[in-house]
Parts: C-alpha cells; structure tokens; sequence
C-alpha cells in the first residue's frame, strides 16, 4: 500500500484508527474518491472491513468552511432517524494525526447517481427515485433539532439574512476577477429578502442527486452524504435548491441538471409538481417568495464554486476538476438572473 500517491501516512493512519475506532484491524488500502470538491475522501479496505475517511483540505481555510466536525455531529445525532446516514465511527480533532481534522464512517455499499436524467433508468423508476428524494427531504424537515440534540446547531435570526451574508463575504474572500452578473444578483437578493417566517428544520445545505446512495434493486435511498453545510434553517432553501440544480444545462463536470430535455418523457416530474408533493407532505398550502428561493440558491452555488477557483489557484483543491467549476460562476449568475425575471 503506497501512501504517498493519496497523501495519508499510512502506518500512522492505522496505528490511529486501531487505537480509536473499536474493531478496526489491518489497513490494506487506501483510495482516494474522484468526487467531492470540497473535502478530500478516502476508502479505507482493512481486514476488519471498509470505511470512509474524510477530511478537512491543506491549507489556509475559509472561516467556518469545510465543517467535517459538524458533518460528523449531524450523522450521529441523525442515527435510527427515519433519514438515512452512514453509520459515523469516530472524529479526531487533533490536526497533527492527517495534518487536518478527519472523521471515519462505515462505508455504505450502493451506487450513486451523477446525471439528474438517471440515464440506465426506465421512466418510472426514475419517478419513483425522484418521489423517494421528495420523501426524505420532507421526513428531514420534519425532524425536531432540539431532540435530536441538535438546538444549538444554527444561530438564531432569520435564516436566509444570516445565509445571504455569510455567502457574500465567503464570495468576495475568493473573488479572483469582478463578474458583474454575481454583483447584480447581490443586489436584487438584498433588495428582496423576505421577512423571517418563523420555520426552522434542519437543512442539508447540498440536497442534490449525487448525495445519496441507493439500493439498486429498490430504488431506494440508502444514505444520504455530505452534512458538511447543514444548519438549522428554513426549510424551503433544501427545496429550492435541488430545484435550481434541475434548472441548470449540462455545465460539465458535476453539474448536470434538466435543462432542454423532456421530464414528462424521463418520467421526472416538473418543478411545480415536485414543490406541491413536498407541500403536501408536510402540510403546506403552498409557498411564496419561490424566486427569492430560487435565486437565492444559484447565487449559493455560484459562491460555493468560487470558493473552489479560489483554492484551485492556491493549490489547495481536493479535485482535478476544481478550475472547471470555478468558470460556471458567471454562468450561473446569469440562469440566476434570466430565472427571476422569468418568474
């Protein structure tokens, strides 16, 4: 087993995780997952079975980004709830282990889909996959953070005030060359943000396709992935934002959304009836402000992927592909702007 090509010592990594994670024997391997721009993931093959090491990035970090000691906090407390996670081992805190914090989980078995289409798939599983997304993000929201432990997991106030804020100084920390469509829809969020309404759920804060692990037999979701940007929130910002990933073309890379193609065909339902069964499972009579949620989140992920520019630039992404994502921030901005003025 060679270390030195995935960056993990790796006798130092199992003398660790023999002392700290019950059961576990006999690292054999390590392989590092081409996926995840934001914190670098590895698969740990041990005698004593498989896991899922994840870890925080090298480098200076953006203050509050690449939370994987929140991530680790929520899959507990998360744990025989009727949301599924992975099953999280153990959180070291210590950055002279690996350099930076990490956290191990049980490795699920499934796969993940990374095409919003779900090519492979025949109309009605591919419904039927979309209404199981529908279903537990409505069991998610349904959730009570104060039960699960989790009362103190986001500050108080309004949400998306707190959220607009955060995201503009984290775009304007990685800004690299002025794009005038992010400052525009800056601008037009600002101008519009909607009076706080009293929900509060505990939000993912990444709700998208390629978050999940699913049967493949069942079609069933099996895990849900990446915490890293959960709080507690308003809930409609997980809605909106898996249905502005709907919304995009094929940008390339990992974003690949609906755009130009026939839902009724794929047999994926469209935008307006995926809200009302989301509604209709938790009660809702409907929703107002849907542009504000929608723009809200282009901007989010366009600020997300100027983050990852930015670290690219500074030799500190976990991906090849982090410079691909850093060139969709202008056109996010502008499907965010043509998006709201539609509305």
């Amino acid at each position: 087993m060679r270390s030195d090509a995935i960056g993990l010592p790796a006798a130092e990594l199992e003398r660790y995780l023999s002392a700290h994670v019950a059961g576990f024997t006999g690292l054999k391997q390590i392989e590092k997952f081409s996926g995840g721009q934001s914190n670098p993931t590895f698969r740990l093959e041990a005698d004593s079975g498989t896991y899922v090491l994840r870890r925080q990035p090298p480098g200076k970090l953006l203050k509050s980004a690449h939370a994987v000691d929140r991530e680790f906090r929520v899959m507990r407390a998360l744990a025989g709830t009727a949301v599924p996670v992975p099953e999280a081992l153990h959180l070291c805190e210590d950055p002279e282990v690996l350099g930076a914090l990490f956290f191990v989980m049980r490795y699920c078995p499934g796969p993940i889909h990374w095409k919003a289409a779900l090519p492979g798939l025949e109309p009605a599983q591919r419904a039927h996959c979309y209404d199981e997304m529908n279903r537990v993000l409505a069991e998610l929201h349904a959730l009570d953070p104060a039960t699960l432990g989790l009362a103190d997991y986001g500050k108080p106030g309004s949400y998306f005030a707190r959220q607009l804020g955060r995201w503009t100084s984290q775009y304007r920390a990685s800004e690299i060359n002025p794009i005038p469509e992010m400052d525009q829809l800056i601008s037009w969020l600002e101008e519009r943000l909607p009076d706080d309404d009293g929900r509060v759920a505990l939000v993912h804060g990444d709700y998208r396709l390629d978050n999940f692990i699913w049967d493949a037999d069942s079609h069933r979701i099996v895990a849900v992935l990446d915490w890293e940007l959960s709080t507690l929130g308003h809930p409609f910002a997980d809605l909106a934002y898996q249905c502005m990933q709907l919304r995009l073309p094929d940008l390339g890379g990992s974003i690949v959304g609906l755009q130009g193609l026939d839902r009724q065909a794929l047999g994926i339902p469209d935008e307006a009836r995926y809200v009302e069964r989301y509604c209709e499972r938790r009660g809702l009579d409907g929703m107002d402000d849907w542009p504000f949620y929608l723009g809200f989140s282009f901007f989010r992920l366009g600020a997300i992927a100027q983050g990852v520019a930015k670290r690219a630039q500074q030799g500190n992404a976990s991906s090849a592909e982090a410079s691909k994502v850093g060139a969709m921030v202008q056109p996010l901005a502008q499907l965010a702007l043509a998006s709201i003025h539609a509305a």
